[in-house]
């Protein structure tokens, strides 16, 4: 087991050990040792060693459950505390407002043991009557589990990804596959996708059929037939195959990747010319044919929009979100590359909630050859966050010069950025000063409290805050968190109207949980003049790969590199920093 799987095992033992009613400090022990295991910089295995120092903050027996785990992969005593609770308790935990203590008097005082349970009494009026719960608790509660219902079937592009790769890499590798790719909503880049499509050309389907259910992580095998399977993945992710002849093949991907109703009008308008589209080919026909005759060959894509009159529509387009027109016109946008990146504008070490130093940050960014990167730990309000209060963010500031000048002595063009993510308080005041401001080379202005302010109020505070001559970005506009929480309420288009005016730039937050702006909405910012800045919100050095997914999320709002502010070289890049100061200063 690898650090971040061992401290999530020591932060469900203190969960669990406070649905069991244990001492809070044995609980709050699991809590802290999982935050130490964070902090450390040393590899586990020498820090864990037999004869090894004990670490500061973790106890003996803690101590003895990490060796555990490192050796063998699991921890006996995690196994027996969760098989003495209700399962179903521990599912409570993903509705938004429950926690544990909440959820143990649910359980003893009700007799609750599953969401089901659970929501039943909260529609006959059992749970506001509790002490400590009330209408309004109660009435959340219902809210929080219709919500996990909604989304119970669907998953971040992120996890459909880290399953659907080795897989797609494993049948490329196969000598019967042809030509293969993913489909569908995984192929368009959604957000949050349903279930995993691939699709395989072969003249050997039933061999493909046959070592794709074989995959390794495939947990159950609901359908095989000759030339389609359907699994189910770890994660509960289901995952479909279709094989196809190679002839068939780009008909089949352009059918399963458009949306529905992209795929629509591509229908229409092979009926327009006389013809007919489906997924097994482009058909000489005035009705539904697979006829190989009344074929036309179409050996890509590509030749399909051809022979509809329209220049290629790459696949995070395939919405019917205007693509259309553009497509007629062959005004189609030359989509931003996640390798033109030079950086992120938004980033956490581990002076606020990240896990690095300052020192292997640099170094870890500086091997992935990026130019660029901005160190913006949270203000002091964020106290959850372990924010900076002015005193700390000062002292930063040389060590994060101390390591520009040691970068620029050996010769190296790499540079850290300094910043802040300054909270937006009530009213839209920030949380550090001007004068503090004006020293960063890079200010980041986020809502990180008060999310149930109305429309009006919340719309009002963060133009506010855009307003300030020193806040250089806008972070994740809404405060939404994919499948866990609905963004607040606000009007986004005058949000995205005050940052045209002020020269404000707009982040696309590219961690998983956010992609926040919505790509729905980065056409109407880009008509707008608005820049784009495709942040990591990096609080580990791995999370430098959402780099990739944020790219595509930029794709499917239509920007291009020009649009993107962090495509810029440094020293352009710092020259654009400084102009929003001078502009409204």
């Amino acid at each position: 087991m690898n650090r971040d799987q061992i401290a999530e095992v020591l932060t469900e033992i203190a969960v669990l050990l406070e649905l069991k009613g244990e001492n809070p400090f044995k609980a709050r022990a699991y809590t802290n040792a999982a935050r130490t295991l964070q902090s450390l910089n040393r590899p586990l295995d020498e820090l864990f060693a037999p004869g090894a120092e004990h670490i500061k903050g973790i106890g003996e027996s803690i101590h003895d459950r990490i060796v555990e785990m490192l050796a063998k992969g699991k921890c006996a005593y995690y196994e027996e505390l969760k098989a003495s609770m209700p399962p179903g308790l521990l599912e409570m935990l993903n509705i938004p407002g429950l926690g544990p203590k909440k959820i143990k008097a649910l359980y003893e005082k009700l007799g609750v043991e599953t969401v089901d349970q659970l929501e039943k009494a909260c529609l006959a009026g059992k749970v506001a009557v509790l002490d400590g719960f009330g209408e309004k608790t109660q009435s959340k509660i219902v809210e929080g589990i219709k919500f996990r219902q909604q989304y119970a079937s669907r998953h971040l592009l992120s996890d459909a990804l880290a399953v659907a790769e080795p897989i797609l890499e494993n049948l490329r590798s196969h000598p019967d596959v042809i030509r293969c790719s993913t489909a569908g909503s995984l192929r368009r880049s959604k957000e949050v996708i349903g279930d995993i499509d691939f699709l395989v050309s072969s003249k050997n389907p039933a061999e493909i059929i046959a070592f794709f259910v074989n995959q390794p992580g495939i947990m159950n095998v609901t359908a095989k037939g000759e030339t389609k399977a359907s699994v189910f993945m770890g994660g509960g992710i289901q995952a479909d195959l279709r094989v196809v002849s190679d002839a068939e093949f780009p008909f089949a991907l352009a059918y399963f990747t458009g949306s529905k109703e992209h795929n629509i009008v591509m229908r229409q308008r092979a009926i327009q010319r006389g013809l007919r589209l489906n997924e097994y080919g482009l058909f000489k026909s005035d009705v539904e044919t697979r006829d190989p005759k009344l074929l036309v060959s179409c050996k890509t894509e590509e030749e399909i929009f051809q022979k509809l009159d329209l220049a290629y529509v790459p696949p995070e387009m395939r919405e019917d979100h205007g693509e259309f027109v553009a497509a007629e016109k062959n005004k189609m946008p030359r989509l931003i590359e996640w390798t033109e990146l030079k950086g992120s504008l938004h980033n956490h070490s581990n002076w606020s909630d990240g896990r690095e130093t300052l020192e292997e940050i640099a170094q870890h960014m500086q091997e992935l050859g990026l130019a660029y990167w901005a160190i913006t730990d949270h203000s002091k309000s964020s106290f959850q966050a372990n924010g900076l209060d002015p005193a700390r963010l000062r002292k930063q500031l040389p060590e994060i010069k101390k390591i520009n000048d040691k970068l620029a002595k050996d010769g190296d063009e790499f540079r850290l950025l300094t910043g802040s993510e300054v909270d937006i308080l009530n009213g839209g005041k920030l949380d550090f000063d001007n004068d503090l401001l004006a020293e960063l080379d890079v200010v980041v202005a986020s809502v990180h409290q008060g999310f149930t302010q109305s429309e009006e109020e919340m719309t009002k505070r963060i133009i506010k805050a855009v307003e300030n001559p020193y806040v250089h970005i806008l972070g994740h506009m809404t405060g939404r968190l994919l499948l866990e929480r609905e963004p607040y309420k606000l009007n986004q288009h005058a949000v995205i109207d005050a940052c045209a005016a002020t020269g404000t730039w707009i982040e696309l937050n590219s961690n998983p949980y956010r992609f926040d702006m919505d790509w729905r909405l980065w056409q109407y910012a880009k008509e707008k003049g608005v820049k784009c800045v495709i942040n990591c919100d990096a609080h580990k050095n791995e999370h430098a790969g959402f780099l990739r997914l944020g790219a595509g999320m930029a794709r499917k709002g239509w920007l291009e590199k020009s649009d993107i502010i962090n495509t810029l070289p440094l020293k352009a890049l710092l020259v654009e920093l400084k102009k929003k100061r001078q502009k409204l200063a």
